[in-house]
């Protein structure tokens, strides 16, 4: 997904989180929300939506019977520590999924999120993106996946504490889950784009 400029007919004044949220619940479009600012996400490409639906796919059929459940962008993920309202491209919960005021649409207990990177939102969500969700206690691991090179960077919460970053490069590479017990091959993951030869 995409984060842009805030949107126009949102951008003259702050907003609540209440507005923000009767807004969202009533719109055909989803948006983001920081900080009193609304905006608008945009759609993604083809070879994007391919390797969101392969890594879904996979990893709900992997995760079966295990107290971890992934999610879609239809996932709207909460940040009561820095305002964030988004819907990463997959969430995984491991555990009972808690919610804002049990509401069953706003989650707060992500373990694993995952990123489809396009053109538009490499640079954000490197950075200010990966700030924000750092501010999730309960986050043990932030995955990036390239949709334009074959490329999947894996950062985790190492045995010190600390974010780690392990790059996997080629479609013979396997990336292996860290705060998870499974793996995910490159090739399975780019399965039907241009980018399996």
């Amino acid at each position: 997904m995409d984060i842009r400029e805030p949107a126009i007919a949102y951008s003259e004044r702050k907003y609540t989180i209440e507005e923000y949220l009767e807004m969202e619940n009533t719109s055909t479009e989803k948006h983001e929300y920081y900080q009193g600012e609304i905006f608008t996400m945009s759609g993604a490409k083809m070879t994007h939506n391919m390797i969101s639906v392969n890594v879904l796919a996979s990893l709900h059929t992997k995760l079966r019977g295990s107290s971890c459940r992934p999610f879609n962008s239809d996932q709207r993920i909460h940040i009561p520590k820095n305002s964030l309202f988004t819907y990463p491209d997959i969430s995984i919960v491991c555990g009972k999924p808690d919610t804002r005021n049990d509401d069953e649409w706003n989650l707060l207990n992500p373990t694993v999120l995952i990123e489809v990177l396009s053109p538009s939102t490499r640079n954000y969500d490197r950075g200010e993106k990966f700030k924000l969700y750092r501010d999730i206690e309960s986050l043990r691991e932030y995955i990036l996946i390239d949709s334009k090179t074959v490329c999947v960077e894996d950062f985790y919460i190492n045995e010190n504490g600390n974010w780690e970053l392990q790059e996997y490069r080629s479609l013979i590479d396997i990336l292996r889950f860290h705060s998870l017990k499974t793996e995910l091959a490159l090739s399975a993951i780019y399965e039907g784009t241009k980018l399996v030869v």
